[in-house]
């Protein structure tokens, strides 16, 4: 493995940040990052299914405002900051707490440049909308099966309703969900299974969250050893795919 892949995704996108806020004399400004907590509400308004893990209190969201411009990131491990944008770019990322703020601070730096679309999430109906256009854009790619790793319950059903369950496999981090069926689908073991599902499915869907919890660049790397069309949705990975020229959809996002 090169010394470049051994360095971890969001580590390359913090020395890229900080030449972009050099190139923009972000750096000399006493610039306030705002970083809270959204309520499932103030996150995602109210959507008609109720299955989605924010939810269900399994995940948080956070917003960072630089400059009045959003960015939005999915944790299970949320915390407030406020504080100085250059304190965010020397965070250890070590920690869910500290890759979300750092992520949620990217996409709102990257937004109020005018540098990325889409930081904050989807709202009400949305959602649904969105899990529809996502497995058309898979159904259009030519893939013939696709791996699922993070359950999104809208973009799982809408898979299956585009590929069949038995074209769609499904990896999940929560305890609760694995082991069980969605959509006529097991939840597999995303700590134990990732690697099968990567293996056996012609597209990988990956969840922006990985970003958070750790798990991307392993997923990544595997992904692209194994020459799969690898495509990341979500708010989360927002400035992340555009640092890194990563495919991300989220057709439904706003600023």
């Amino acid at each position: 493995m090169s010394a470049r892949e051994q360095t971890s995704v969001l580590e390359r996108c913090r020395e890229k940040l900080r030449d972009i806020t050099a190139a923009y004399s972000l750096d000399d400004v006493e610039l306030q990052v705002l970083a809270q907590t959204l309520t499932p509400e103030e996150a995602i308004g109210t959507p008609g299914r109720r299955d989605f893990p924010i939810v269900e209190g399994r995940e948080r969201m956070i917003e960072a405002v630089v400059l009045g411009a959003r960015g939005q990131a999915f944790t299970d491990s949320p915390a407030e900051f406020i504080g100085r944008l250059g304190y965010v770019l020397e965070l250890s990322l070590t920690s869910n707490r500290n890759r979300a703020l750092f992520v949620a601070t990217l996409n709102a730096t990257l937004q109020h440049l005018n540098l990325v679309e889409g930081t904050a999430h989807c709202r009400d109906d949305d959602p649904e909308r969105c899990a529809v256009e996502i497995a058309s854009f898979a159904r259009k790619s030519g893939a013939r099966s696709v791996g699922l790793v993070g359950l999104n319950p809208a973009i799982a059903e809408a898979l299956v309703r585009e590929f069949g369950a038995g074209a769609v496999r499904i990896t999940d981090l929560n305890e609760q969900s694995i082991g069980t069926r969605k959509f006529n689908v097991e939840i597999l073991d995303g700590r134990t299974r990732a690697g099968d599902v990567i293996r056996s499915s012609d597209m990988i869907l990956m969840t922006g969250t990985t970003l958070v919890n750790g798990t991307f660049d392993d997923l990544w790397n595997l992904a692209q050893h194994e020459g799969r069309m690898t495509v990341i949705y979500g708010v989360t990975a927002a400035g992340v795919c555009r640092l890194m020229n990563m495919t991300r959809l989220c057709p439904c996002a706003r600023n």
